[in-house]
């Protein structure tokens, strides 16, 4: 497990990007996001993250309902993007916004066309009662180590079209 003493859950991946590719990438989270990890009644058609501060974070269902699950806290390209998890322990959207947590994405170069990204999913304990177990989902090979895993696939195929 990758949680640190206050509770966060961190993750680091390098990937062959330079940083602002590295970022932009990650901002692409229809690419990244695993359809099967959906709150909608219906199939996702897509995963949109609104590249500003004060956007939204969302998935548009084939039908074209929308379940808003995010809220863009931070956009510092190419060095952060944070954001607002607004799911709770029952893997529902949080009615109260006062209780959700945040997801703080790093990238830092680390040498020529590499960047480390460092993910950081922070103030868990804000989702109330549950939240170790939501903090526990984050964190296994189904939560954000499956996502930073596809984002790093995404960030090969970019490198062998370029």
């Amino acid at each position: 497990m990758s949680v640190e003493a206050d509770g966060s859950v961190r993750h680091e991946v390098v990937v062959d990007l330079p940083q602002e590719e590295a970022f932009w990438a990650f901002t692409d989270l229809d690419r990244i996001k695993p359809r099967e990890h959906n709150t909608l009644t219906v199939p996702i058609a897509r995963t949109v993250l609104e590249a500003h501060a004060g956007g939204d974070i969302y998935d548009q269902g084939v039908d074209g309902s929308i379940c808003r699950w995010g809220r863009v806290l931070a956009f510092d390209p190419p060095n952060l993007i944070a954001f607002s998890w607004d799911i709770g322990p029952n893997w529902q959207v949080a009615a109260d916004l006062e209780r959700t947590s945040e997801v703080k994405v790093t990238f830092v170069r680390v040498g020529q066309g590499r960047t480390n990204v460092t993910l950081v999913h922070r103030h868990l304990y804000r989702h109330g009662s549950g939240w170790k177990s939501l903090r526990h989902g984050l964190d296994i090979e189904d939560g954000w180590p499956l996502y930073l895993d596809r984002y790093r696939a995404l960030t090969r195929g970019e490198q062998e079209r370029a």
